[in-house]
């Protein structure tokens, strides 16, 4: 198999996408906390708050392995890239299987994250129908 600079620049679209969709989600998240916040001051004894705050504290753990994932994904594709001027075939090869892999452990973290997503949510929608019992 032959790696040439259109099968590494290949990377660079759906990198960027991904970086871009992890920024939108902190952004979300940031929002969120800030949310929390402000509910945390009129509320602090509510258990539901400490759930949701140690839920987003993993949360925001998780969207930084995969960012942190992301942009080494990006760097390795760069390194590729100047292997393949270079005209180094083992580390082209290397570095384009390393680039791919760590684009495929953010895409995992992402789906952890997701899921941990859900769990909030939950937490929600299980005070919400404790609160209506009542």
């Amino acid at each position: 198999m032959s790696i040439t600079f259109n099968t590494a620049a290949l990377l660079f679209p759906a990198i960027s996408l991904i970086m871009l969709a992890y920024t939108n989600r902190f952004l979300a998240l940031a929002a969120l906390v800030r949310s929390l916040h402000a509910k945390y001051l009129e509320h602090h004894k509510s258990g539901v708050l400490h759930g949701q705050i140690k839920n987003l504290r993993y949360r925001l753990k998780l969207i930084r392995q995969m960012q942190a994932m992301g942009v080494v994904s990006f760097v390795t594709c760069i390194v590729c890239m100047y292997c393949i001027y270079m005209e180094y075939k083992f580390f082209t090869e290397l570095t384009f299987a390393l680039s791919l892999l760590f684009f495929a452990v953010s895409l995992i973290i992402s789906l952890v994250e997701i899921q941990v997503s859900n769990k909030a949510l939950e937490l929600e929608l299980g005070d919400m129908e404790e609160r209506k019992s009542e």
